[in-house]
């Protein structure tokens, strides 16, 4: 049995799109299931920020994958990557589809695929060169990295505090990190098991409006209460990362939206390398005709 995964930006409409796809399966006679390729939704606490699925979505299509770590947990790549493959192989073996659904290219890939992925750091480390950063920025930390490893400095841009910190973590676990940099691993066809990609698309002045409305929604729900909870538990680094995190805690909901756009353009570009992904157009469309254009393309019983 082939896997569906679903890829596309914030606000595209993914979880809705999966929910109707699952109702025309289990018309057929499937039983699927979904699991989550996000980053964020894996941390209890934070679904309302994070936009997972709602209870009655999770009522009508079983959600794997989402509130099953702790906030103040630290998280990583190859950790989603075990649960993944555990939750994946799981569903193969008793019958069942799985739909993996996600907006996050290494979360998406390391479900599906073998990984080379690098440890996270040990306790500390990571702090340290957080703190570092807020402290003197980028720039400084680039130069380090440039005179300890040269040609990885010279792929990673000054002001890339994200890539930058990450090379000098794996300089200081005693890795060398590769030039491209790990997200060169986002793109590759090898799969575990045979799987049907399915990246949804959306006008880009349609999208934006609807990432507006979607963080509008996610505040009316408790958002910002989620985010201040979370920040007197004493949530970890890769929690904070969560899209909208830090500035709800300023109480700049349009700083907010203007993340989440850009990050929704980055989806874009992503989804754009992906190999073998069937582009599907969703504008102006409800999820149910989306989800009846990816039945036809995965044939009917």
């Amino acid at each position: 049995m082939e896997i569906v995964a679903i890829f596309g930006p914030t606000g595209v409409g993914k979880t809705a799109v999966a929910v109707a796809l699952a109702e025309r399966l289990h018309r057929r006679g499937e039983d699927p299931v979904a699991i989550s390729a996000d980053a964020l939704q894996v941390y209890a606490g934070l679904e309302k920020l994070t936009g997972a699925a709602t209870p009655e979505q999770r009522a009508r299509l079983e959600h794997r994958l989402i509130g099953v770590v702790q906030v103040t947990e630290s998280f990583s790549a190859g950790r989603f990557a075990e649960l993944a493959h555990r939750e994946i192989d799981a569903a193969l073996a008793s019958g069942r589809r799985p739909l993996v659904v996600g907006g996050t290219g290494l979360y998406l890939t390391a479900a599906l695929s073998r990984l080379d992925l690098r440890p996270p750091p040990p306790a500390g480390v990571r702090e340290r060169l957080q703190a570092r950063l807020a402290d003197l920025g980028p720039e400084p930390l680039h130069a380090e990295l440039a005179a300890r490893a040269p040609d990885v400095a010279a792929t990673i841009g000054p002001g890339d505090r994200k890539r930058v910190t990450r090379a000098l973590e794996l300089l200081e676990m005693g890795e060398q990190p590769p030039p491209a940099g790990e997200q060169s691993q986002l793109w590759t066809r090898a799969t575990r098991h045979p799987t049907r990609l399915f990246g949804l698309t959306m006008e880009r002045a349609t999208l934006y409006e609807r990432i507006d409305r979607r963080v509008d929604r996610l505040v009316a729900a408790g958002a910002a209460e989620e985010v201040r909870q979370a920040e007197a538990a004493g949530a970890s680094h890769t929690a904070r990362q969560a899209l909208g995190y830090e500035q709800l805690l300023a109480g700049d909901v349009a700083a907010m939206k203007h993340r989440t756009r850009n990050y929704a353009r980055r989806q874009l570009t992503w989804m754009r390398k992906l190999p073998g992904v069937a582009v599907i157009d969703s504008t102006g469309r409800p999820a149910e005709a989306v989800a009846e254009q990816i039945e036809l393309a995965l044939g009917r019983r």
